[in-house]
């Protein structure tokens, strides 16, 4: 049987870890607190800790692994994540669980031997694409710091959804459908989630993953054992094999990973404190510039259905995404002008360039305080295996935690029952541009760009208000920040923020959301100067908790209810 691999973490002391998970789940007691996730069963796991007197760290936890065996195309523990934790205090830590490429990566990784880019699909369904797994060593330094419950209760209902079975959903129909290339690249993909015949699982068949459950219980036994175990030699190999080049993954690179606390960004909003997650993410530094630059307007005033709102948003939206495309990368590696960037005087100078009855030409990146030569930037293809999860528990701590594999079911390798992700491949693929450096470019133990943006948030007293983040790839700072303006501008519930249509704009070019209240604006934003404006559908997926004088609320995207529905 395999075991697991990843980083060792052998000093952390985790009360319980020889403690098996129980076989069954306790009384439905009241339960202090509210979790959000993107799929119920997960959300049920969270709530099961907190019934249990475990915390938000806990029940984050728990949620992450029962999403790895009913979220396979999303999340998991083959993939990583960002978590941030604010306490009532305000108190917030933020945890880099990032996948990092393996010691012999170098920035032609994904060149041929003629130096050209082979096609986006070779990439992904090879060993290239696989970076060594985060999201249980974030997990195990949280629980280590933070943690409540032994470490092993935290994987009952996992388990018990793997051996026991979960149904197909619409929404993993769907996945399977429409990325089968991936879901059934390996045989253990092939037997769970299709028929005899090639045909995708019906919604409502019950699928069991023995694999799967005995890995998360041997996990839960011996965490470090995921890291330095025999299965790390055994699945590097694997890896190995898949990978076109001479030297790939080995064993010391899953024993070489850390998660790693980093500091958390933080910026004020008509009052608000939020805060949200640094590098190697470019997705909090994005929400917290275009919150920034909106704050000298008055949106409450515009209305919420004002095409100038929506105009203001996409341009603070674009100049954000210039500055993100040029500077944001793994900090350890390049010299990001962090406190630049994140400058009240400088995000007063880009926000001067937004013109309340025109846009602009062309949206530059700026030039922050402490900035190097700017790097042009090179690919990087839009994905969608995401998802997130916000949690608040009864002292009012929130956990906002965003956790991927990066595609639709991620490399399409598998091992111990669960799919390898295919991060890598958020690196940019071409070293250089114009014979410049990338730097987003590949280097060997080296995290890739995310957007992901988990953002906990306190209101001008202080007190916790609101965890939210979204999936979505490159869509997911502009959900963020969309859903937040939602909340504070216009005084929507959560549900409504999460639900509002969606605009984005892509270089030049602007997308909105079919079938919208937002495509009738679509004359006036032309007439504001948006000349490129498309209409199409997007696949969306958020999720967030927020504090209402009733007490805290849950709620997920709308767009995705009836996908995740059971008959």
């Amino acid at each position: 049987m395999l075991r697991h691999f990843l980083a060792p973490l052998a000093a952390l002391s985790l009360a319980g870890c020889a403690t098996l998970a129980p076989s069954a789940p306790p009384p439905a007691d009241t339960v202090t607190g509210s979790v959000s996730a993107a799929d119920p069963r997960a959300e049920d796991a969270g709530r099961e800790m907190l019934r249990r007197g475990g915390g938000a760290t806990d029940a984050a936890i728990a949620v992450m692994l029962a999403l790895t065996v009913v979220e396979p195309q999303s999340s998991g523990i083959g993939g990583g994540g960002f978590l941030v934790r604010g306490t009532r205090e305000g108190s917030v830590e933020t945890y880099d669980g990032r996948e990092t490429a393996p010691a012999a990566a170098t920035p032609d990784w994904f060149l041929k031997e003629d130096g050209t880019l082979p096609p986006f699909g070779e990439s992904v369904r090879s060993g290239l694409s696989v970076g060594v797994p985060g999201n249980l060593a974030l997990a195990m330094q949280a629980h280590a710091e933070h943690g409540r419950l032994p470490w092993a209760e935290l994987f009952g209902p996992a388990i018990r959804l793997a051996r026991e079975g979960f149904r197909v959903n619409p929404r993993l129909r769907e996945s399977l459908t429409s990325s089968r290339d991936r879901a059934a690249h390996s045989s253990l993909g092939r037997e769970l989630f299709y028929d005899e015949s090639g045909e995708p699982r019906p919604v409502g068949y019950l699928v069991t993953n023995e694999p799967l459950a005995r890995s998360l219980e041997a996990i839960a036994a011996d965490p470090a054992g995921f890291y330095t175990g025999p299965d790390a030699a055994e699945w590097s190999a694997a890896i190995a094999g898949e990978t076109p080049r001479p030297q790939g993954m080995t064993a010391a690179d899953f024993a070489a990973y850390r998660a790693k606390l980093r500091e958390p960004v933080c910026a004020s909003y008509r009052a608000h404190r939020v805060c949200s997650m640094g590098p190697p993410t470019s997705g909090g530094v994005a929400v917290l510039q275009i919150l920034g630059m909106l704050e000298r307007f008055d949106l409450a005033e515009l209305g919420l259905r004002d095409p100038a709102t929506w105009h203001l948003f996409v341009e603070a939206q674009r100049l954000a995404y210039a500055d993100r495309e040029l500077y944001l990368a793994d900090s350890d590696f390049v010299s990001v002008p962090l406190p630049g960037l994140l400058d009240p005087a400088y995000i007063a100078q880009r926000s001067a360039l937004i013109a309340e009855g025109s846009s602009l030409a062309v949206a530059e990146p700026g030039r922050p305080a402490g900035a190097s030569l700017a790097r042009a930037d090179g690919d990087e293809p839009e994905e969608h295996g995401t998802t997130h999860f916000a949690i608040v528990d009864a002292d009012e701590t929130m956990v906002s935690y965003t956790s991927t594999i990066e595609g639709p079911f991620g490399s399409g390798l598998m091992a111990g029952g669960f799919y390898l992700n295919n991060e890598l491949t958020d690196f940019s693929r071409s070293p250089t541009v114009d014979g410049r450096p990338v730097a987003n470019r590949v280097e060997g133990g080296k995290r890739p760009r995310s957007s992901m943006s988990p953002v906990v948030i306190y209101d001008p007293q202080g007190r916790p208000l609101l965890a939210i983040g979204a999936a979505g790839g490159a869509t997911i700072p502009v959900q963020t920040a969309r859903s937040i303006v939602g909340i504070i501008d216009f005084d929507l519930s959560a549900e409504e923020a999460l639900g509002l249509p969606f605009i984005m704009a892509n270089g030049d070019s602007v997308f909105v959301e079919q079938g919208t209240w937002l495509v009738d604006a679509i004359p006036a934003l032309k007439a504001l100067g948006h000349a490129d404006i498309s209409v199409r559908q997007v696949g969306l997926k958020a999720g967030a908790v927020l504090r209402t004088e009733d007490g805290w609320v849950s709620a997920r995207d709308p767009r995705i209810e009836a996908l995740v529905a059971l008959p």
